[in-house]
């Protein structure tokens, strides 16, 4: 029960974070007790860190719970480079020891809630590992030998990620990545512009590509540049226009095709925050549920205005 309640402290502090993020899906409250078992899958893993399984958890003695504590070197602790270009969130550092209790090296546990592998981690979790590891080795060259593991929480399972040094990579990126005035040369293709991007509300190129392709509104799911019409703020009902592009740039051309559709929960919330903006122009939907004769803009879908920024351009920010 002590668990639990600190698990329920610790779950409206992340739920009041969530809720000051101006770009998010709505709260899933009824994943509580999902996060229950997630919280028991970590525990049997630091009860098997220290040599113990199958041990009823109403069982852990104060004494057993501070043998496991006495391990913990760090704990959520934050990981940076000597020149603080490169930095992590780390879940847990724990020592190894041996049966006699000396420490004979480190262990970088980081939890995960997803899907556990089937025969080994996925490439991007691997060198996000590595990464972790590669950072507390530069920091202390004459530390023990360190080992690192995603541990999954859904079913207990732990699993190494081995792998050569990828600091170089990881610095080689950062230079990539410097920000500055001119955007960053776009990745146009199937798997950005056709599938999931996080910049869609402000790149032309998606659209563009996507209208090209025969694929603007199709599916299930679209993600869609629209005028808004007849917004009633009481239900959500609203009439949209879809638009297509113009050019390269993202003009816009409204194409008189109008259909209905429903603003709900957190994608209500965005749309209206939108509206007290003053914003009267084209906006982005993300993932809007398309596949029926009225479209459903809900908790998981972007409304944001649309705002493409010119390649090759200097580009400052607008303060709101």
């Amino acid at each position: 029960k002590e668990g639990e309640r600190l698990l329920k402290i610790r779950w409206e502090e992340e739920k009041e974070i969530f809720h000051a993020t101006p770009r998010r899906p709505q709260w899933k409250e009824d994943k509580w007790k999902e996060a229950i078992n997630h919280q028991k899958g970590a525990i049997r893993m630091l009860l098997d860190h220290v040599g113990i399984t199958g041990l009823d958890q109403k069982k852990i003695t104060g004494a057993l719970w501070r043998k496991i504590q006495s391990l913990a070197i760090a704990v959520e602790g934050e990981l940076k480079t000597k020149n603080g270009k490169l930095m992590g969130r780390l879940d847990l550092l724990m020592a190894d020891v041996d049966s006699s209790g000396k420490m004979v090296g480190w262990l970088v546990a980081d939890l995960k809630t997803g899907k556990a592998p089937k025969d080994e981690l996925k490439v991007e979790v691997n060198r996000q590992l590595r990464l972790y590891r590669d950072i507390l080795r530069d920091n202390n060259p004459n530390g023990p030998p360190i080992r690192t593991e995603g541990w999954y929480t859904a079913d207990s399972s732990k699993w190494a990620a081995i792998g050569e040094n990828v600091l170089e990579d990881a610095y080689a990126a950062w230079q990539e990545t410097i920000p500055g005035k001119i955007p960053l040369e776009p990745t146009i293709g199937e798997q950005s512009c056709g599938g999931f991007c996080d910049w869609k509300a402000w790149c032309p190129h998606w659209w563009k590509w996507r209208h090209d392709n025969n694929t603007l509104h199709k599916g299930d799911f679209s993600d869609a540049v629209i005028l808004l019409h007849n917004y009633d703020r009481t239900s959500g009902s609203a009439v949209i226009e879809l638009c297509e592009p113009r050019d390269n740039t993202g003009n816009v051309i409204p194409t008189g095709i109008r259909t209905g559709a429903k603003f709900d929960n957190r994608g209500k919330e965005a749309l209206e925050e939108l509206l007290e903006s003053n914003h009267r122009g084209p906006i982005f939907i993300g993932s809007a549920m398309s596949n029926r004769n009225s479209w459903r803009i809900g908790h998981w879908c972007d409304v944001l205005p649309w705002s493409p920024i010119p390649d090759g351009e200097e580009y400052s920010r607008q303060e709101s």
